[in-house]
């Protein structure tokens, strides 16, 4: 789990790291939003935290904004909000931020939520809204988007519920709802159903989401899962949908290829019958589907290969270069992103991008960190920003966490003081000290954590040694941080008194 932060320059065409001290906690499967207010603001709300043994496991429920033009980190603290949660949506609208959805889970059991709940800007108050008619079942991971009309769009998701002990039943939902204010208030809403025409996204979850310029909605990619008793396999899909909701309609995204291909192409056809189609000059009469293989050699070895058929009529599919193209024709062929599931969407200056995701290759897990552009106005190629870096990959296994499982790591950071949940905290061999960090009065774990990390990741350091794994000296910063915090909190509590 990561709490770092990275700003990608597009005029450089860079990656940079971005270290701004007293981050929110690590994290994953939670929001974030950007609002203009005050210069820039992002701002984060919930998530999940997991320990890579798999041993604690916690949701957030924290919030959390970014001062863009400061660079600093802001923790706001209300009451009234969203219980802790990840797989959740959340959009800015006008001078709020409209949060729907997501789960909660635990060792015991789990739930799935379909709750609304609104965050002023302006007064920093949470409120839980009501809204009227039927609206969508519980679920996480859905589409959240704001239409041009000033609604919210809410399509599919995913939840799940058990059908018997120790057996669940996953539902890929493809319902869509609007949320609608009523007119006489922005604390009254209405869900109505809603159902599209044209070509629908096919069943899936794990999608995700942008806006474009002409207020489309995007969803790229995302995973079918396949459940048998015991037994699941996903199917990744790179497609992508527009959700036109002036006309209520989903489109299926067709590029249309780079134009000086079929310039030369035309011009090279010189037989070609008067007023032939571009399919009809495109190369073949009937292209048959293509094979595209690309394979990843992890640290270890092991080869992993990523197969991909394409159809003619799929996105961004070309024929194959014939043998007088250029390279460079040649190179930007066919470079759409491979399949995958949770990739980051995002629009700027009329251009699409998308960044990393995850996809299984058998009983691997592979997570990536490309970069791809699109542009929306053209719509004839993506281009290769970021290839996909082999040597990034970190393969977790089980020898993995037994080795790092000894008596000195464990710990985590930043759970709900008010949520139950089971923890296997060990203690540090190094307790509270006088040099360390103090503990402020009423300072919750998280937030001395996160306050202190630099302190003990650096003590951790030196005591596991120079060569140890970089999530050895995490866990035993964050063993050590805890045993601290534990330490000192009984004193403070007697100080009191």
């Amino acid at each position: 789990m990561y709490n770092e932060l990275y700003i990608y320059s597009i005029r450089k065409g860079t990656w940079t790291k971005v270290d701004i001290p007293g981050p929110p906690p690590r994290r994953c499967a939670h929001q974030a939003v950007v609002v203009p207010q005050g210069g820039g603001q992002l701002w984060i709300f919930g998530g999940e935290f997991a320990s890579p043994d798999g041993e604690q496991f916690y949701h957030y429920k924290d919030l959390w904004v970014l001062h863009l033009a400061t660079k600093t980190w802001e923790q706001i603290r209300s009451t009234g909000g969203p219980s802790g949660r990840s797989g959740h949506r959340m959009v800015a609208w006008k001078r709020q931020l409209i949060l729907f959805g997501g789960f909660h889970e635990s060792t015991r059991d789990y739930i799935y939520y379909s709750d609304v709940y609104t965050f002023s800007l302006d007064t920093f108050l949470w409120s839980k809204l009501s809204p009227s008619g039927p609206g969508p079942t519980p679920r996480s991971g859905c589409l959240m988007a704001v239409t041009p009309q000033g609604s919210i769009a809410i399509y599919g998701g995913y939840s799940k519920q058990r059908v018997k002990k120790d057996v669940d039943k996953g539902t890929q939902h493809s319902d869509m709802f609007l949320l609608k204010p009523e007119d006489g208030g922005e604390d009254k809403w209405t869900w109505t159903r809603v159902n599209p025409s044209g070509v629908k996204p096919t069943v899936r979850s794990g999608f995700s989401v942008a806006v474009a310029p002409n207020h489309q909605i995007l969803v790229f990619g995302g995973v079918c899962d396949e459940e048998e008793e015991e037994h699941l396999e996903g199917s990744f899909f790179n497609d992508l949908y527009i959700y036109d909701a002036a006309k209520s309609r989903w489109f299926a995204a067709q590029l249309k290829g780079p134009k000086s291909e079929k310039k030369r192409r035309r011009r090279g056809k010189a037989d070609d019958p008067e007023g032939a189609t571009e399919e009809e000059t495109g190369g073949t009469s009937a292209p048959e589907p293509l094979e595209v293989i690309k394979e990843v050699v992890s640290e270890d070895g092991t080869v992993i290969t990523i197969k991909q058929v394409l159809t003619p009529s799929g996105l961004g599919v070309q024929p194959p270069p014939k043998a007088d193209d250029s390279a460079s024709e040649a190179s930007s062929t066919g470079q759409e992103p491979c399949p995958r599931s949770s990739a980051m969407l995002a629009v700027k200056h009329g251009l699409l991008y998308v960044y990393g995701g995850m996809f299984e290759a058998g009983d691997r897990q592979v997570t990536l960190s490309d970069l791809y552009c699109l542009d929306l106005h053209k719509m004839e190629e993506w281009k290769t920003l970021v290839e996909m870096d082999p040597k990034s990959q970190e393969w977790l296994e089980e020898s993995d966490s037994e080795e790092d499982s000894s008596s000195d790591e464990e710990g985590a950071e930043g759970g709900d003081e008010d949520q139950e949940e089971d923890s296997s905290e060990d203690s540090a061999e190094e307790g509270a000290d006088p040099q360390h960090p103090e503990v402020a009065h009423g300072e919750q774990y998280e937030e001395y954590l996160s306050r202190t990390e630099q302190h003990w990741l650096k003590l951790a350091r030196n005591h596991v040694g120079p060569d140890a794994k970089e999530k050895k000296v995490l866990r035993v910063a964050q063993a050590m941080a805890k045993a601290c915090f534990d330490d000192a909190v009984p004193d403070i509590a007697q100080a009191k008194h």
